[in-house]
């Protein structure tokens, strides 16, 4: 419970404790924490066996976060390409404990074209080596690059890419643009794929940016951005992929219809999220996220929540939270121990910049956070890097910020006399 105690104490209030992204939600029953900050638009990230967290920039960077630590330095810096191109998607090999190959999706200029490879290293000791070129010439473009990439539970690599601009390509299944293209993890062609000697698993997408797998049916889910101003219309999309089908762009978009092609089992109409990163929630950390599916968005500020109706293929309800709280986001994932990761997207040029912008956000549940600090004094647990607007206090106490923004658990009695002395203020 806050408590207004006037207009100084207020503007006292908003100077002593600046808008922190360690933060509880009680309405989802979670919490939101910093894992790392002052990023430069990170656009992927993955989880390695050993607990390392590994991430992309998209000006170039590839970085890493281990024993809870953002290394200063990226482990790599590449010269790519720019707009929505850059050093976008990254996928750890299914047997990267035995192997660490990892791979890499970037964008490059040759000449007056900008094309996209897809690469895969050998990691030791967070240092690449072995570059082997898996696919090249993927076209690319300011706009419309895609660059998604995940291993699916088949072992197959699944690529996303965009049209590049150019609308026809992403029916003309002699290009790899405004496709999913799947390979072999050696970058061969899989003997299953739907066309001949082709790396093409999917066609008629115009800027695909997050796929996952539904956990419990293997089904392949994707987000799409849509047609905002060429047409008039958004209708960013969901669609549920299969081997071999025409998704449609550029002939129709939302409910047209045309023999041979599959609508989207949901789109956005005329409103504009610009989906990215995509994840399905199975953990039962937070219970009641269990089984949904995760959409970060771009335009739309806020993360989708989608309850999925795998068996008919439907979207039976829609959630959206954190709306305008974070701002852009780029990526989410549910992480190997059982908590959600985002990846804010503020420094790309279409967002506006707060505080220590770009963020790794962690959600977890607030049960946990109040396991692990409620025995704790309030100063063991601000040490302990709980913010000091969250403390948690025992009951019958409540919490004051003390003049020297020290938190401190104390009776009603003496918060008041506090208060009246000018000494604290009262959370």
């Amino acid at each position: 419970m806050k408590v207004y105690l006037g207009t100084l104490l207020s503007i006292f209030f908003v100077i002593l404790l600046p808008n922190s992204f360690g933060q509880t939600f009680e309405e989802y029953g979670i919490k939101v924490e910093t894992v790392a900050d002052n990023l430069h638009i990170p656009w992927e990230i993955v989880f390695s066996p050993d607990g390392r967290i590994f991430f992309t920039e998209r000006i170039g960077n590839l970085r890493v976060i281990e024993n809870d630590q953002l290394n200063p330095e990226p482990i790599a810096s590449f010269s790519v390409g720019g707009g929505e191109g850059g050093l976008l998607g990254i996928a750890l090999d299914p047997n990267f404990k035995e192997n660490h190959y990892l791979y890499l999706y970037q964008t490059y200029n040759e000449l007056f074209s900008t094309f996209n490879k897809v690469v895969r290293y050998k990691e030791s000791d967070n240092k690449l080596s072995e570059e082997k070129i898996l696919v090249d010439k993927i076209p690319g473009a300011s706009y419309h690059d895609g660059g998604r990439i995940k291993f699916g539970p088949d072992g197959k690599l699944y690529i996303t890419t965009g049209d590049a601009g150019n609308y026809n390509l992403a029916q003309d299944l002699n290009s790899n643009a405004g496709k999913i293209l799947r390979i072999n993890s050696d970058g061969s062609i899989p003997q299953d794929n739907p066309f001949e000697n082709s790396l093409v698993f999917s066609y008629g997408h115009r800027n695909p940016q997050g796929i996952d797998w539904e956990p419990n049916t293997g089904k392949l889910f994707e987000s799409e951005h849509g047609p905002s101003g060429e047409r008039g219309v958004a209708h960013d999309e969901i669609n549920v992929i299969e081997k071999g089908k025409n998704y449609g762009w550029p002939d129709i978009i939302g409910d047209e219809t045309k023999q041979g092609m599959v609508n989207p089992i949901f789109h956005s109409g005329d409103d504009t999220w610009a989906p990215s990163g995509i994840s399905f929630y199975n953990n039962d950390k937070i219970p009641s996220w269990s089984g949904k599916l995760f959409v970060a968005t771009l335009r739309g500020n806020h993360l989708k929540i989608l309850d999925v109706d795998s068996n008919q293929n439907k979207i039976i309800s829609q959630q959206n939270i954190f709306v305008n709280e974070f701002g852009r986001l780029r990526d989410v994932v549910s992480g190997p121990d059982g908590y959600v990761y985002l990846l804010t997207s503020n420094n790309d040029g279409r967002g506006s910049q707060s505080g220590n912008d770009d963020r790794i956000l962690k959600i977890s549940p607030i049960s946990e956070y109040r396991n692990k600090f409620s025995d704790l004094s309030p100063l063991k647990q601000h040490h302990n890097g709980v913010q000091p607007n969250e403390i948690l206090c025992k009951e019958n106490l409540i919490l004051v910020l003390k003049i020297d923004n020290s938190p401190a658990c104390t009776s009603p009695e003496t918060a008041q006399k506090l208060i009246e002395r000018g000494w604290g203020i009262l959370q």
